[in-house]
Protein backbone atom coordinates (compact mmCIF):
# COMPACT_ATOMS: atom_id res chain seq x y z
CA UNK A 1 0.00 0.00 0.00
CA UNK A 2 2.92 2.34 0.72
CA UNK A 3 4.24 1.63 -2.78
CA UNK A 4 0.85 2.48 -4.25
CA UNK A 5 0.75 5.79 -2.40
CA UNK A 6 4.30 6.56 -3.51
CA UNK A 7 3.33 5.86 -7.11
CA UNK A 8 0.32 8.21 -6.84
CA UNK A 9 2.40 10.99 -5.30
CA UNK A 10 5.12 10.49 -7.92
CA UNK A 11 2.54 11.29 -10.60
CA UNK A 12 0.88 14.33 -9.05
CA UNK A 13 3.37 15.95 -6.66
CA UNK A 14 5.94 17.24 -9.23
CA UNK A 15 3.16 18.76 -11.30
CA UNK A 16 1.70 20.66 -8.38
CA UNK A 17 5.11 21.69 -7.05
CA UNK A 18 5.61 23.52 -10.35
CA UNK A 19 2.09 24.97 -10.13
CA UNK A 20 2.93 26.12 -6.61
CA UNK A 21 6.17 27.68 -7.82
CA UNK A 22 4.14 29.55 -10.43
CA UNK A 23 1.94 30.99 -7.67
CA UNK A 24 5.05 31.85 -5.59
CA UNK A 25 6.94 33.41 -8.49
CA UNK A 26 3.89 35.49 -9.39
CA UNK A 27 3.62 36.71 -5.79
CA UNK A 28 7.26 37.84 -5.69
CA UNK A 29 7.30 39.34 -9.17
CA UNK A 30 9.58 36.77 -10.79
CA UNK A 31 6.75 35.87 -13.14
CA UNK A 32 4.51 38.72 -14.24
CA UNK A 33 0.92 38.60 -15.45
CA UNK A 34 2.13 39.50 -18.94
CA UNK A 35 4.68 36.66 -18.89
CA UNK A 36 1.96 34.25 -17.82
CA UNK A 37 -0.35 35.42 -20.61
CA UNK A 38 2.32 35.31 -23.33
CA UNK A 39 3.77 32.02 -22.04
CA UNK A 40 0.36 30.36 -22.00
CA UNK A 41 -0.28 31.54 -25.55
CA UNK A 42 3.12 30.20 -26.63
CA UNK A 43 2.32 26.82 -25.12
CA UNK A 44 -1.13 26.62 -26.67
CA UNK A 45 -0.13 27.87 -30.12
CA UNK A 46 3.42 26.54 -30.53
CA UNK A 47 5.08 24.21 -28.03
CA UNK A 48 2.20 21.86 -27.22
CA UNK A 49 1.21 21.47 -30.89
CA UNK A 50 4.89 20.71 -31.61
CA UNK A 51 4.92 18.04 -28.88
CA UNK A 52 1.82 16.34 -30.25
CA UNK A 53 2.89 16.62 -33.90
CA UNK A 54 6.41 15.25 -33.32
CA UNK A 55 5.11 12.23 -31.40
CA UNK A 56 2.37 11.42 -33.90
CA UNK A 57 4.38 11.69 -37.12
CA UNK A 58 6.36 8.54 -36.29
CA UNK A 59 3.39 6.57 -34.93
CA UNK A 60 2.05 3.42 -36.57
CA UNK A 61 -1.69 4.08 -36.31
CA UNK A 62 -2.58 0.68 -37.71
CA UNK A 63 -1.53 -0.84 -34.41
CA UNK A 64 -2.04 1.97 -31.88
CA UNK A 65 -5.64 3.14 -32.27
CA UNK A 66 -7.36 3.13 -28.84
CA UNK A 67 -10.83 2.67 -30.32
CA UNK A 68 -12.55 1.25 -27.24
CA UNK A 69 -11.10 3.92 -24.97
CA UNK A 70 -12.03 6.84 -27.22
CA UNK A 71 -15.52 5.60 -28.13
CA UNK A 72 -16.33 4.95 -24.48
CA UNK A 73 -14.94 8.34 -23.41
CA UNK A 74 -17.13 10.13 -25.97
CA UNK A 75 -20.28 8.28 -24.91
CA UNK A 76 -19.56 8.69 -21.20
CA UNK A 77 -18.82 12.40 -21.55
CA UNK A 78 -22.02 13.04 -23.49
CA UNK A 79 -24.04 11.16 -20.86
CA UNK A 80 -22.42 13.13 -18.03
CA UNK A 81 -22.99 16.37 -19.94
CA UNK A 82 -26.69 15.62 -20.41
CA UNK A 83 -27.08 14.82 -16.71
CA UNK A 84 -25.38 18.08 -15.73
CA UNK A 85 -27.12 20.26 -18.30
CA UNK A 86 -30.64 18.84 -18.02
CA UNK A 87 -30.87 17.75 -14.39
CA UNK A 88 -28.35 19.68 -12.31
CA UNK A 89 -28.20 23.08 -14.05
CA UNK A 90 -31.92 23.95 -13.66
CA UNK A 91 -31.49 23.85 -9.88
CA UNK A 92 -29.21 26.91 -10.08
CA UNK A 93 -31.23 30.10 -9.70
CA UNK A 94 -29.31 32.48 -11.98
CA UNK A 95 -29.48 31.54 -15.69
CA UNK A 96 -26.04 33.05 -16.46
CA UNK A 97 -24.49 30.71 -13.86
CA UNK A 98 -25.98 27.52 -15.28
CA UNK A 99 -23.90 27.09 -18.43
CA UNK A 100 -20.74 28.13 -16.57
CA UNK A 101 -21.46 25.50 -13.91
CA UNK A 102 -21.96 22.76 -16.51
CA UNK A 103 -18.82 23.69 -18.42
CA UNK A 104 -16.76 23.89 -15.24
CA UNK A 105 -17.94 20.49 -14.07
CA UNK A 106 -17.13 18.47 -17.19
CA UNK A 107 -14.47 20.34 -19.22
CA UNK A 108 -11.00 19.30 -18.12
CA UNK A 109 -7.56 20.79 -18.71
CA UNK A 110 -6.37 17.74 -20.68
CA UNK A 111 -3.79 19.48 -22.85
CA UNK A 112 -1.64 20.58 -19.92
CA UNK A 113 -2.53 18.93 -16.59
CA UNK A 114 -4.10 15.78 -18.03
CA UNK A 115 -1.21 15.16 -20.40
CA UNK A 116 1.29 15.90 -17.64
CA UNK A 117 -0.44 13.33 -15.42
CA UNK A 118 -0.27 10.71 -18.17
CA UNK A 119 3.40 11.35 -18.92
CA UNK A 120 4.27 11.14 -15.22
CA UNK A 121 2.39 7.86 -14.85
CA UNK A 122 3.34 6.01 -18.04
CA UNK A 123 6.20 7.89 -19.70
CA UNK A 124 6.69 8.85 -23.34
CA UNK A 125 5.03 5.67 -24.62
CA UNK A 126 1.60 7.02 -23.65
CA UNK A 127 1.80 10.17 -25.78
CA UNK A 128 0.23 8.56 -28.85
CA UNK A 129 -2.80 7.20 -27.01
CA UNK A 130 -3.17 10.40 -24.99
CA UNK A 131 -2.87 12.55 -28.13
CA UNK A 132 -5.62 10.70 -29.98
CA UNK A 133 -7.80 10.89 -26.87
CA UNK A 134 -6.96 14.60 -26.59
CA UNK A 135 -7.87 15.35 -30.21
CA UNK A 136 -11.28 13.72 -30.04
CA UNK A 137 -12.21 14.98 -26.60
CA UNK A 138 -10.98 18.54 -27.20
CA UNK A 139 -13.30 18.74 -30.19
CA UNK A 140 -16.18 17.31 -28.16
CA UNK A 141 -15.50 19.64 -25.21
CA UNK A 142 -15.61 22.70 -27.46
CA UNK A 143 -18.92 21.64 -28.97
CA UNK A 144 -20.57 20.79 -25.64
CA UNK A 145 -19.26 23.93 -23.92
CA UNK A 146 -20.71 26.20 -26.58
CA UNK A 147 -24.01 24.31 -26.51
CA UNK A 148 -24.51 24.69 -22.76
CA UNK A 149 -23.38 28.33 -22.64
CA UNK A 150 -25.63 29.23 -25.57
CA UNK A 151 -28.60 27.24 -24.26
CA UNK A 152 -28.61 29.21 -21.01
CA UNK A 153 -28.12 32.56 -22.74
CA UNK A 154 -31.30 33.30 -24.67
CA UNK A 155 -29.78 36.26 -26.52
CA UNK A 156 -27.29 33.98 -28.32
CA UNK A 157 -28.69 32.97 -31.71
CA UNK A 158 -28.41 29.50 -33.22
CA UNK A 159 -26.26 30.95 -35.98
CA UNK A 160 -23.83 32.45 -33.50
CA UNK A 161 -23.70 29.15 -31.61
CA UNK A 162 -22.78 27.32 -34.80
CA UNK A 163 -20.09 29.90 -35.56
CA UNK A 164 -18.53 29.49 -32.11
CA UNK A 165 -18.44 25.72 -32.48
CA UNK A 166 -17.02 25.77 -36.01
CA UNK A 167 -14.37 28.41 -35.34
CA UNK A 168 -13.41 26.80 -32.04
CA UNK A 169 -12.62 23.56 -33.85
CA UNK A 170 -10.95 24.74 -37.06
CA UNK A 171 -8.78 27.34 -35.27
CA UNK A 172 -7.68 25.10 -32.38
CA UNK A 173 -3.89 24.60 -32.75
CA UNK A 174 -3.97 21.29 -30.88
CA UNK A 175 -6.55 19.78 -33.19
CA UNK A 176 -4.71 21.10 -36.25
CA UNK A 177 -1.36 19.70 -35.05
CA UNK A 178 -2.84 16.30 -34.25
CA UNK A 179 -4.65 16.14 -37.59
CA UNK A 180 -1.45 17.06 -39.45
CA UNK A 181 0.62 14.50 -37.54
CA UNK A 182 -1.88 11.72 -38.14
CA UNK A 183 -2.23 12.62 -41.83
CA UNK A 184 1.53 12.59 -42.45
CA UNK A 185 1.94 9.33 -40.56
CA UNK A 186 -0.83 7.61 -42.52
CA UNK A 187 0.42 8.97 -45.85
CA UNK A 188 3.86 7.46 -45.39
CA UNK A 189 5.57 10.75 -46.27
CA UNK A 190 9.08 11.04 -44.84
CA UNK A 191 9.02 14.26 -42.83
CA UNK A 192 12.40 16.10 -42.70
CA UNK A 193 14.26 14.99 -39.57
CA UNK A 194 15.77 18.43 -39.04
CA UNK A 195 12.28 19.87 -38.66
CA UNK A 196 11.32 17.10 -36.24
CA UNK A 197 14.43 17.80 -34.18
CA UNK A 198 13.59 21.50 -34.12
CA UNK A 199 10.03 20.70 -33.09
CA UNK A 200 11.43 18.41 -30.42
CA UNK A 201 13.24 21.31 -28.76
CA UNK A 202 9.99 23.26 -28.59
CA UNK A 203 8.23 20.14 -27.29
CA UNK A 204 10.64 19.89 -24.36
CA UNK A 205 9.58 23.35 -23.22
CA UNK A 206 5.92 22.48 -23.05
CA UNK A 207 5.10 21.02 -19.66
CA UNK A 208 7.43 23.10 -17.43
CA UNK A 209 6.38 26.36 -19.10
CA UNK A 210 2.71 25.40 -19.20
CA UNK A 211 2.57 24.42 -15.54
CA UNK A 212 4.52 27.48 -14.41
CA UNK A 213 2.17 29.81 -16.32
CA UNK A 214 -0.88 27.90 -15.11
CA UNK A 215 0.24 28.37 -11.51
CA UNK A 216 0.97 32.05 -12.07
CA UNK A 217 -2.49 32.58 -13.54
CA UNK A 218 -4.28 31.27 -10.43
CA UNK A 219 -5.73 34.22 -8.53
CA UNK A 220 -6.85 33.38 -5.02
CA UNK A 221 -8.86 36.61 -4.79
CA UNK A 222 -11.19 35.29 -7.49
CA UNK A 223 -12.76 32.82 -5.09
CA UNK A 224 -16.32 33.97 -4.45
CA UNK A 225 -18.20 31.57 -2.19
CA UNK A 226 -21.37 30.36 -3.88
CA UNK A 227 -23.29 27.10 -4.26
CA UNK A 228 -22.58 26.85 -8.03
CA UNK A 229 -18.85 27.08 -7.29
CA UNK A 230 -19.04 24.29 -4.72
CA UNK A 231 -21.19 22.08 -6.94
CA UNK A 232 -19.01 22.57 -10.02
CA UNK A 233 -15.83 21.93 -8.03
CA UNK A 234 -17.27 18.80 -6.44
CA UNK A 235 -18.49 17.58 -9.81
CA UNK A 236 -15.17 18.14 -11.58
CA UNK A 237 -12.94 16.73 -8.87
CA UNK A 238 -15.06 13.83 -7.66
CA UNK A 239 -18.37 12.90 -9.29
CA UNK A 240 -17.47 13.19 -12.99
CA UNK A 241 -14.15 11.25 -12.74
CA UNK A 242 -15.85 8.68 -10.51
CA UNK A 243 -18.74 8.01 -12.91
CA UNK A 244 -16.55 7.91 -16.01
CA UNK A 245 -13.91 5.69 -14.42
CA UNK A 246 -16.43 3.25 -12.94
CA UNK A 247 -17.97 2.91 -16.38
CA UNK A 248 -14.54 2.28 -17.87
CA UNK A 249 -13.88 -0.46 -15.32
CA UNK A 250 -17.29 -1.99 -16.08
CA UNK A 251 -16.52 -2.31 -19.81
CA UNK A 252 -13.13 -3.88 -19.12
CA UNK A 253 -10.62 -1.05 -19.46
CA UNK A 254 -7.44 -1.74 -17.50
CA UNK A 255 -3.83 -0.62 -17.25
CA UNK A 256 -2.69 2.27 -19.43
CA UNK A 257 -6.10 2.77 -21.08
CA UNK A 258 -7.90 3.07 -17.76
CA UNK A 259 -5.11 5.28 -16.43
CA UNK A 260 -5.43 7.70 -19.34
CA UNK A 261 -9.22 7.73 -18.94
CA UNK A 262 -9.04 8.54 -15.23
CA UNK A 263 -6.16 11.02 -15.38
CA UNK A 264 -7.70 12.98 -18.24
CA UNK A 265 -11.14 13.09 -16.60
CA UNK A 266 -9.61 14.02 -13.23
CA UNK A 267 -7.75 17.04 -14.65
CA UNK A 268 -8.99 20.38 -13.25
CA UNK A 269 -11.30 22.64 -15.22
CA UNK A 270 -9.75 23.97 -18.43
CA UNK A 271 -8.52 27.56 -18.32
CA UNK A 272 -10.18 28.09 -21.71
CA UNK A 273 -13.56 27.93 -19.98
CA UNK A 274 -13.00 31.46 -18.63
CA UNK A 275 -12.66 33.39 -21.93
CA UNK A 276 -15.41 31.30 -23.51
CA UNK A 277 -17.81 32.10 -20.66
CA UNK A 278 -16.90 35.78 -20.94
CA UNK A 279 -17.38 35.83 -24.72
CA UNK A 280 -20.79 34.18 -24.53
CA UNK A 281 -22.26 36.28 -21.73
CA UNK A 282 -21.89 33.81 -18.87
CA UNK A 283 -20.70 34.57 -15.34
CA UNK A 284 -16.96 34.72 -16.07
CA UNK A 285 -16.15 35.49 -12.43
CA UNK A 286 -17.67 32.14 -11.48
CA UNK A 287 -15.72 30.49 -14.32
CA UNK A 288 -12.44 31.91 -13.00
CA UNK A 289 -13.22 30.73 -9.47
CA UNK A 290 -13.99 27.20 -10.74
CA UNK A 291 -10.67 27.06 -12.62
CA UNK A 292 -8.77 28.20 -9.52
CA UNK A 293 -10.55 25.92 -7.03
CA UNK A 294 -10.28 22.78 -9.17
CA UNK A 295 -6.63 23.50 -9.98
CA UNK A 296 -5.78 23.63 -6.28
CA UNK A 297 -8.04 20.77 -5.23
CA UNK A 298 -7.01 18.39 -7.99
CA UNK A 299 -3.79 17.31 -6.26
CA UNK A 300 -5.73 15.73 -3.39
CA UNK A 301 -8.45 14.05 -5.43
CA UNK A 302 -6.25 12.89 -8.32
CA UNK A 303 -3.66 11.46 -5.93
CA UNK A 304 -6.39 9.62 -4.03
CA UNK A 305 -7.90 8.28 -7.25
CA UNK A 306 -4.59 6.95 -8.57
CA UNK A 307 -3.88 5.40 -5.19
CA UNK A 308 -7.20 3.51 -5.17
CA UNK A 309 -6.76 2.30 -8.75
CA UNK A 310 -3.31 0.98 -7.87
CA UNK A 311 -4.52 -0.69 -4.65
CA UNK A 312 -7.11 -2.64 -6.66
CA UNK A 313 -4.55 -3.46 -9.40
CA UNK A 314 -6.55 -1.65 -12.08
CA UNK A 315 -3.64 0.39 -13.48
Amino acid sequence: MVDDLSFALYITAPIFFILGLGILFRRYGLVTEEFSRVGSALVFKVTLPCLLFVKLVDTDFKNVLPVTLVVYAVVATVVVFVLLDRLAAPIISLPRDRGVFVQGAFRGNMGIIGLAYCLSAFGEKVVTVASIYLAVMTTLYNVLAVITLARHQEQISNRKTFQYITLGIIKNPLILAIAAGVAISLSGISFPRILLETGGYFAQMTLPLALLCAGASIRLHEFHSSPPLYWATGGKLFFVPLLITLGGIAIGLRGESLGVLYLMSAAPTAAASYPMAQAMGGNHHLAAAIVASTSLGSIVFSTGGVFLLRVFNLI
